[in-house]
């Protein structure tokens, strides 16, 4: 049913939380077949509940709707419609197709299971406009009553049961309105009507919705306005996530993550801080269809769509382990000395920077371990060497390795290819590498699973490394190759003598490490689902402070 130029989508999210992948990929579904159709895209926020809402969340999620290239047509508020909102009720009580209801809620819980009717079903109309009044006035006795829309109480599809349409609020002030209303309106209700009234066409929202599809339709059809098509997609669940905001809320509130854009977190402005981009985002949702199947995701898919645009544009480093060993040369230079290399060998518009060169370089301790005296190897970028010595202490940890170069030596020959930085104490990059595990330990969480008993309380795993000098010319949000160990984000740029540069691991989507160096999580878990705990049986760990 849509017409080029006709299509009206709206994107309604409720201000009590930052937006999270699942509101993502509606957001960029309703904005994608706005301009698809050359039509609108409305933005309307569903404040209705004054308890959950904040001015923080609603700034966050335009802040949010930004960073995914959105721009609204319109930005409303379901509060702007509550005058009209009390009208419509008003005429339903006065056609006998809603009533006042004083029940407990316990009891009209239980009620509504069995199919019981209320005892205040077939009150008078008088009585119900009278106990309405007192609603809206927020008296002793409006503030015990709910209004319900009056449907079938023996109606297979529980949500038709009478459903609460209004209900009193008196002690939180709207964020918007203060005290103004005692009496509010709640989803069910307000989002058909206001989507009729703004002129929305197509309503798109997840299949969860689905059993509310009939009260949608009959509430437009109750107070006599045009019907709304509504169009159902499947809702994102991932292994090892929750997108409960309840949940979310506890993770914040408890300190286990820094806040709602924790990386760790599956809100937009945590998925992005981790390195993903909008574009893999977007063809990551298209690509899915118009299946309303709701199924498990991996995470690996998304990550690796992920790869396939920072690979070709991101410039590559190099970074080696604080405990790195080092490799004397003994017919290395006598000064060190720079010269120009390509950021990335694939595209020559990233441009070329200034690689350093000593007669001390540093490699990796786990792959100095495996050397051995003789051994030929290739220094990444530079060429070949001879490891003539190989030394270590009574703990097996190397030294030192004494070495010549062989810049002749054919690079094909070896079998390691070592990724190394110069030893210039005042000039390199002090950096922690930051990963992280899951938050959730259960691949599949059960809605009635306390979260207390999945969290996974220490899920973050640094390394503190010494980086190519160029690194401190990177700005936070910049993205790096660090050859061997993976993909990279800056978090938080290096301030000498204050604290280390930040770098946090973009997931690749693989399930095998790049290098016997590059993590200490196991990859395969990462992406799969599963605990991912280190490997090597590393610890959660903190920043060392910055040299």
């Amino acid at each position: 049913g849509a017409v080029m130029g006709k299509v009206v989508t709206r994107f309604p999210p409720e201000p009590s939380g930052y937006l999270h992948i699942g509101h993502a990929k509606a957001a960029l579904l309703n904005n994608y077949y706005a301009r698809l159709y050359n039509g609108k895209l409305l933005l309307r926020f569903d404040d209705t509940n004054p308890t959950k809402e904040k001015t923080e969340f609603q700034e966050n999620i335009v802040k949010d709707l930004a960073s995914l290239g959105i721009k609204p047509d319109s930005v409303s508020h379901t509060s702007d419609h509550f005058d009209t909102l009390e009208v419509w009720m008003a005429k339903m009580l006065k056609e006998g197709k809603a009533y006042v209801d004083f029940t407990p809620v316990d009891q009209m819980r239980d009620e509504r299971g069995k199919g019981i009717e209320s005892q205040c079903r077939n009150q008078t109309i008088e009585e119900n406009l009278r106990l309405w009044g007192e609603m809206l006035k927020g008296s002793p006795e409006g503030a015990k009553c709910c209004v319900r829309a009056k449907i079938d109480m023996q109606a297979k599809n529980k949500c038709m049961r009478d459903p609460v349409f209004y209900r009193c609020i008196l002690d939180t002030p709207h964020p918007r309105l203060g005290f103004k209303y005692k009496a509010y309106p709640n989803y069910d209700f307000a989002c058909p009507i206001v989507d009729a009234l703004e002129g929305v066409t197509h309503a798109m929202r997840s299949a969860e919705y689905c059993d509310r599809n009939e009260m949608y339709h009959w509430v437009l059809k109750a107070v006599g306005l045009h019907d709304v098509h509504i169009y159902e997609f499947a809702r994102l669940n991932f292994v090892n996530t929750v997108l409960s905001k309840r949940k979310l809320h506890w993770f914040v509130d408890e300190k286990i993550v820094e806040g709602w854009s924790d990386p760790r977190f599956p809100t937009v402005q945590g998925i992005m801080r981790r390195g993903l981009r909008v574009e893999a985002l977007m063809e990551f949702i298209l690509e899915q269809g118009p299946s309303r199947a709701v199924n498990l995701m991996e995470w690996d898919k998304l990550w690796a769509k992920n790869k396939q645009f920072i690979d070709p544009i991101v410039p590559r480093y190099m970074a080696v382990g604080s405990d790195g060993a080092v490799i004397k040369l003994r017919d290395g230079p006598a000064e060190p000395f720079g010269k120009p290399r390509a950021l990335h060998q694939k595209n020559a518009e990233l441009g070329e920077a200034i690689q350093m060169y000593a007669n001390e370089v540093l490699i990796e301790q786990d792959d100095a371990k495996l050397c051995a005296d003789g051994e030929e190897v290739t220094l990444m970028r530079w060429g070949n060497c001879i490891l003539e010595k190989v030394h270590k202490n009574a703990d097996g940890h190397v030294t030192h390795i004494d070495a010549r170069l062989n810049l002749d030596g054919d690079v094909k020959s070896t079998k390691k290819k070592l990724h190394w930085v110069p030893k210039l104490d005042d000039r390199l990059t002090p950096c922690i590498l930051r990963e992280f595990d899951h938050i959730i330990s259960k691949k599949k969480p059960e809605e009635e699973d306390k979260i207390e008993d999945l969290a996974v309380r220490d899920s973050q795993f640094d390394t503190a490394a010494l980086a190519d000098p160029l690194l401190k010319n990177l700005q936070e949000g910049d993205m790096i190759q660090l050859e061997r160990r993976g993909y990279f984000r800056v978090d938080s740029i290096h301030w000498p003598g204050k604290r280390a540069m930040v770098l946090i691991k973009i997931p690749d989507g693989k399930s095998k490490a790049m290098s016997s160096v590059s993590t200490k999580l196991d990859p395969a878990a990462l992406a799969k689902g599963g605990a991912a705990a280190s490997m090597s049986g590393a610890s959660p760990t903190t920043p060392a402070p910055a040299k």
